[in-house]
């Protein structure tokens, strides 16, 4: 079975998220979508270009 890897871009919040001490489920819900979808998002599976520019405001401003 094929392991799922994030993107470049899914490192990075993922790094923030750390930092932040936020969980990708509230990341989620701060954006408005599944914590499901952000992952797919974050693995490249979903273009997410819906949820790029906020995914960026919440992690910037927390």
């Amino acid at each position: 079975m094929k392991r799922r890897r994030l993107t470049p871009f899914g490192e990075e919040v993922k790094e923030r998220l750390i930092d932040l001490n936020m969980t990708q489920k509230e990341l989620a819900e701060k954006i408005g979508t599944s914590d499901v979808y952000l992952s797919m998002i974050l693995h490249g599976e979903r273009s997410g270009d819906k949820y790029l520019k906020r995914i960026q405001q919440v992690l910037n401003k927390e």
